[in-house]
């Protein structure tokens, strides 16, 4: 079902360091890395053993552990999205969790390089040990995020080459090249930009957007845009009309938003103008943004 789905989203199985960009247990491709540690070789680094065998003991079963812990990138000023990124998350079993805690990860990843050679590796953790530093945490994500990407499509494309037949894909209609599809965030300033904004809309107590939103059609489900923020019902659900925020996107991406009902904003300022001012009936908002 998963080969299906991005085959009808995307045309293809090709991944991105893009897609590792979401933070928290509900991005889209947080399952996706559960599974790359159960099925691709990931190994505990307390003891080696890999992570695919049968776990068994009260403390075996595998447990979600941040590698750069929660409590001490709060106290280097780093925001919950940054936190909570999909890119400082993997799997260890309970046991070496506890014995990890909230250690500094320049500190126990350097102890288990040493102790256990190649299971770091086998999470893709980049092994630039300047990338283990808090200050070069943002660095830390990027190089992460490529490595993910460069093994989930390693994993795609095994499971297609053994395990879909080729009438399987013929049958899903995918038969000629996939077209463009617009949007998407580019960069990583520009994604802590929209994850800056969506704290903010928080901050108001209105309901946070959906990050890359992938627009599809009603009624064919063909992806016509990644959108970098939506609302698809509204900052007020059910009283408002569908939002988005769309940062350097090109007019492909405009046009499909706008064709699916949407009122869109191009830049920062003038979004939160309207959160203001129609939204939250504020008057006197300044014409150069506020905070």
């Amino acid at each position: 079902r998963l080969i299906r789905h991005l085959r009808r989203q995307r045309g293809d199985l090709r991944l991105t360091e893009g897609d590792f960009i979401g933070w928290s247990r509900g991005a889209r491709f947080y399952p996706l890395l559960y599974m790359m540690n159960r099925v691709c070789h990931a190994q505990d680094w307390e003891t080696g053993v890999g992570l695919s065998k049968h776990l068994l003991g009260r403390t075996s079963g595998l447990e979600l552990h941040h590698i750069f812990p929660k409590a001490k990138l709060y106290e280097h000023q780093y925001q919950k999205d940054e936190v909570n990124a999909l890119a400082n998350f993997t799997f260890l079993t309970q046991e070496t969790n506890l014995l990890v805690s909230d250690r500094d990860p320049a500190e126990y990843l350097a102890e288990y390089a040493a102790k256990n050679p190649g299971v770091l590796e086998s999470h893709w953790i980049p092994m630039d040990r300047a990338l283990w530093r808090y200050e070069n945490y943002p660095d830390f994500l990027s190089e992460r995020r490529k490595l993910l990407a460069r093994q989930a499509n390693e994993f795609l494309e095994s499971l297609v080459g053994g395990e879909l037949p080729d009438f399987e894909v013929a049958a899903l209609g995918v038969t000629r090249t996939p077209a463009f599809v617009p949007g998407g965030v580019e960069s990583e300033a520009e994604a802590r930009l929209l994850h800056g904004v969506n704290e903010w809309v928080a901050d108001q107590d209105l309901p946070r957007a959906e990050f890359m939103y992938q627009l599809a059609h009603p009624e064919s489900g063909e992806l016509l845009a990644i959108v970098d923020l939506a609302w698809p019902e509204g900052l007020q659900p059910g009283l408002s009309q569908p939002v988005a925020l769309l940062i350097d996107e090109g007019r492909e991406t405009r046009e499909a938003v706008n064709q699916a009902g949407y009122r869109y904003f191009t830049d920062v300022d003038s979004f939160k103008r309207y959160v203001v001012r129609d939204i939250l009936s504020v008057e006197d908002w300044p014409e150069n943004g506020g905070d």
